[in-house]
């Protein structure tokens, strides 16, 4: 019995089927082990040694893949034919071999590139062993990643507050996104002009041209500048008669792609079908699997981890047969096409992605599909076929229009696709069609080819039918896609196809970037990582540094250089950098972020005013600052200023002055009412809306009348979402001079109104709430709308709903509110109200409960005794009831303590008795996070003080072995219950007392 190893469950079942009898295939589930996530899983000063950890879920995978190689003959290693198939076999095997499970077992490697008999029954009869140098090459990379991110990562956590994580590639893509950020930041719109004439010809036929040349001169993209310009060129033209100058014929030749590798399957799908670089992996590694087709688990494509554009001679001429038998001979050219890979990084010389069977067709397969497989391989089939297909034709055309004088002529031109070729199978997509519709000095694309101009001769006279001038604005170059990304990124050699997917992934999951739509906006927090890496670590976040770096790993990859000399070359360097980090004060990372960032966040206005002027104080500079929880803008002249701002950008025209100490508080307006002002401000629980000022708040109401109005203002409701008061120790100290002064009313921005949308009347008609909507037209009863802790709600009586989707708080009327109340679940009974308490009027309620009928006067409740008729129940016995309750004992001496996390008993612990462990298992909770030194005694620290005296600031340090063994023979042991001063300001265990009394 042979044992075969794969990575997937899914793998395993379509190749047991292959070999049959005689093979057990077991998956391994992918890696079966990592580096630790912790500090010193990677040892530069012990040559690089490695210390490696079996995953949790992979150690039951491990035993059952060596009970299988029991009695076993040969173990084959059949994992993916790249590096890091080739790493899961090597891990595997060092794993079987620390368990000693491989003894007299011969190990073969086996690849292949898709998942057919053929395939699967050629690479078993040519096995070969292990790569070392593609081994090592994966050590390399997983070392320099490691030591990239443990390194790095910890020193943002201490320099930049809020920041996540760093990597190697991943601070790379990061920066890309943010330089482009930035190009879009600082780009400065231009205006020019073009114009556009309408000719027809005697037939009526029209041609549209655009205007070339002007007096006898070219005109360039910015020649015509402003409206009048172009109003004066329309001036000039119009003024002449036009006749066809001279006609440009000639034939374009567009040859089409090569099939599908990592980089572009992403790209297209991203493009074509909207599919994420991570959903895109996934769908393809199902199809590379396998699915059920007529009762066989079948592979559809090759490996889809590959950066080779080749093909098998077999795939090419099942490719040149499908095209014969569906488009006839003409779309097959006269020798296959070949193609090669241009990047260089290029992996292992893998085929492209393509389907394995080509005669295999995407209406032939969609019925086993779901959405996502059929439309992936509907596009990797068209590709596939569409690269050896015959070029497309396309005749061009070029008329230019001149006048009588040749001082102005205009020009038109159009395609004609003349024999379609590969283009009646697949186009390829654009990241930014626009842009390059824009570019007039483009070759024409397939999307142009329907653009026809009517013939004309050399001479033919031409009528203006009109002449139009048409303005442009220059545009800044669009934002990242996940396609766009990933050709950059491929562009610059930087990563493997591989690592694209899982690079956005962590991006977004670190909250560095964000997707709007379908492009990459960086957030501030990123943005900030990467001026910190700019700044400090420049080198490592260089393009060409990185690529450079990939280069050498592929060496390594190729014998040509050993793995630990990279790493040592490396480490000499980057430890270093990282070295001169731990002298940066705060003041300096301060410095350099504020140089870099202070562009974005400060940006200038039209008035000319300092976007850096506190609008709080006037007189302070605003710059960035670090806090606990990450950066913000706040004032120089803290702590008399205490204006913040989050970080985003704001300028000068966007900042409201305000009065110092309301923290940053954009005022709308004035309440026409009351003549407060109404400013929109952020809380620890979101944005909200005030009316007036806090008193004591720096910003007192003008006049009496003023007061008197805040006065007036009815408090919030309960069910508002008006943020609430922080907690803390001072909250008791202030208490009675917050209830002493007026609160001014507040209320919460519901959900899905931006703060920027909000204006002065629709903070008022927030304030407002909650507003009458009118009388039930059934019941009378009045219908509210209001906003609460959960959300905007209509309220009926003790009816509630909550408002969704497009209800809107400010705008529902009686209609719709009726409506929504007629959908609503009834309110639950409230019980029978046996009358009013003589001491507070208040309601005394008789209740159905859980167990039992109960009597309750606000929050006492008295459960009724089983004699007691709850049908002839009266006031007065209710009453009784209740006063029994309330004069009755506690059920226990002591009020009921929490109850404590049950704690697992230690291995030595557990042949004690019961009551033994109970005791053990107290003890350990009451000392917490108490010492114990080996002596049977167990030492805590103290803040060791004498009767009266004020506790010190600090704790001493843990005393020594020796310290407590020369304490405890000069002082012998406790007496009782009384402590004795333990040394350097310890004691043993148990509470500490004075040593003094």
């Amino acid at each position: 019995m042979d044992v075969v190893i794969v990575e997937s469950p899914a793998k395993a079942k379509t190749i047991n089927k292959y070999l049959g009898e005689g093979y057990t295939v077991l998956a391994s589930y992918g890696h079966v082990r990592d580096l630790p996530a912790k500090d010193g899983s990677v040892r530069p000063d012990g040559d690089f040694a490695m210390d490696w950890e079996i995953d949790t879920r992979a150690g039951k995978h491990l035993k059952a893949i060596a009970d299988a190689l029991r009695g076993a003959e040969r173990l084959w290693l059949a994992t993916d034919p790249d590096r890091e198939g080739e790493a899961i076999s090597w891990h595997v095997c060092e794993v079987l071999s620390q368990r000693k499970a491989l003894h007299g077992v011969g190990i073969k490697r086996v690849v292949f590139n898709e998942i057919t008999r053929n395939a699967i029954l050629d690479a078993f009869a040519r096995p070969r062993e292990l790569d070392r140098e593609l081994i090592d090459a994966y050590l390399a990379r997983r070392a320099l990643d490691y030591l990239v991110g443990f390194t790095l990562s910890p020193v943002l956590w201490r320099k930049l507050p809020g920041s996540r994580s760093a990597g190697r590639v991943q601070s790379v893509a990061l920066r890309l996104i943010c330089e482009r950020e930035s190009e879009i930041e600082n780009f400065r719109s231009r205006e020019y002009w073009t114009i556009e004439g309408v000719f027809g010809k005697a037939t009526g036929e029209t041609l549209t041209a655009a205007l070339t040349h002007l007096e006898g001169r070219k005109l360039e993209k910015f020649d015509l500048q402003d409206e009048a310009a172009a109003r004066e060129a329309v001036r000039l033209a119009e003024g002449r008669t036009y006749s066809v100058a001279q006609v440009e014929r000639k034939q374009v030749r567009r040859h089409p792609s090569p099939p599908f590798v990592t980089s572009t399957l992403q790209q297209e799908a991203s493009r074509k079908l909207g599919f994420t670089a991570s959903h895109t992996m996934r769908v393809a590694q199902k199809l590379y699997e396998g699915v059920g087709i007529g009762g066989e688990t079948v592979g559809l494509i090759t490996y889809m981890r590959t950066d080779g554009v080749q093909m098998s001679g077999e795939a090419i001429a099942a490719c040149r047969r499908v095209i014969d038998g569906e488009y006839g001979a003409r779309y097959v050219p006269d020798k296959p096409r070949l193609y090669k890979t241009k990047a260089k990084n290029a992996q292992e010389a893998h085929e492209a992605i393509r389907p394995t069977d080509l005669a295999r067709k995407p209406a032939d397969v969609a019925a086993h599909l779901d959405n996502d497989q059929r439309r992936l391989y509907a596009l990797i089939w068209k590709r596939t076929l569409a690269s050896q297909m015959e070029s497309a034709v396309l005749d061009q055309v070029a008329v230019d229009i001149a006048s009588e004088d040749r001082q102005v002529m205009f020009r038109a031109t159009g395609s004609v696709v003349a024999f379609d070729g590969f283009l009646r199978v697949y186009r390829e997509g654009r990241d930014d069609p626009e842009a390059d519709k824009a570019n007039a000095s483009a070759a024409p694309s397939a999307d142009d080819s329907e653009r026809m101009l009517p013939d004309v001769t050399s001479g033919e006279s031409l009528n203006r039918l009109s002449i139009t001038p048409e303005q442009h604005f220059t545009q800044p170059p669009p934002r990242f896609t996940e396609a766009s990304l990933v050709k950059r990124l491929e562009e610059l050699g930087i990563g493997r196809p591989s690592t694209y997917a899982s690079i956005i992934s962590v991006l977004q999951d670190r909250k560095y970037v964000r997707l709007e739509s379908k492009r990459f906006v960086p957030e501030d927090r990123g943005r900030l990582v990467t001026a910190f890496l700019e700044s400090f670590f420049e080198r490592y976040v260089a393009y060409g540094f990185t690529a450079a770096m990939e280069e050498r790993l592929d060496d390594v990859s190729g014998g040509r250089l050993d793995w630990k000399t990279v790493l040592r070359e490396f480490w000499q360097d980057f430890s270093g950098a990282v070295d001169e980090t731990k002298e940066l004060r705060v003041k300096e990372v301060l410095e350099a972020l504020d140089r870099l960032l202070g562009p974005h966040f400060f940006r200038d206005s039209a008035s000319g005013r300092d976007a850096r002027a506190c609008p709080s104080c006037t007189d302070g500079r605003l710059g960035l600052k670090l806090g606990k929880f990450g950066a913000f803008i706040g004032c120089s002249n803290y702590p008399t200023c205490r204006y913040t701002r989050p970080l985003v950008p704001a300028s000068v025209d966007e900042a409201q002055p305000a009065t110092n100490g309301n923290n940053g508080a954009r005022v709308l307006g004035e309440d026409p009412a009351t003549g407060l002002p109404v400013s929109l401000r952020k809380g620890p629980y979101g944005p909200y809306v005030q009316l007036g000022e806090a008193a004591g708040n720096g910003a007192q109401p003008a006049g009496e009348a003023a007061v008197k109005a805040a006065e007036s203002v009815p408090a919030a409701p309960e069910t508002g979402s008006a943020p609430a008061p922080a907690r803390g120790k001072r909250k008791a100290k202030g208490k009675a001079k917050a209830e002493a002064l007026p609160k001014p009313k507040r209320i919460s921005l519901p959900r899905g109104l931006e703060p920027e949308m909000l204006d002065l009347d629709k903070a008022l008609a927030l304030l407002a709430l909650p507003r009458s909507l009118g009388p039930h037209p059934e019941t009378g009863q009045e219908i509210s709308a209001g906003l609460g802790r959960f959300g905007p709600y209509l309220r009926m009586g003790d009816v509630y709903v909550s408002l969704k989707g497009d209800d809107d708080v400010l705008v529902i009327g009686l209609n719709r509110a009726v409506d929504l109340l007629a959908q609503a679940r009834p309110a639950k009974a409230k019980g029978k109200t046996l009358g009013a308490h003589p001491t507070d009027d208040k309601p005394v309620l008789l209740m159905a409960g859980r167990y039992g009928p109960y009597v309750e006067h606000g929050k006492l409740r008295a459960t009724l005794p089983a004699d007691v008729d709850s049908e002839s129940l009266s006031l007065d016995g209710a009453m009784a009831l209740l006063a029994a309750k309330r004069t009755a004992p506690p059920a226990r001496n002591q009020p009921r303590l929490p109850r404590k996390r049950r704690l697992r008993p230690k291995r030595q612990d557990r042949r004690r008795s019961s009551r033994q462990r109970c005791q053990g298992r107290r003890k350990r909770q009451r000392q917490g996070g108490a010492r114990r030194l080996g002596l049977g005694m167990m030492f805590q620290p103290v803040q060791r003080r004498l009767c009266g005296e004020a506790p010190k600031a600090h704790i001493a340090p843990f005393p020594t072995r020796e310290q407590i063994t020369a304490f405890i023979r000069e002082n012998g042991p406790r007496v009782g219950k009384r402590e004795i001063a333990g040394p350097s300001g310890w004691t043993p265990s148990k509470r500490w007392s004075c040593a003094g009394c």
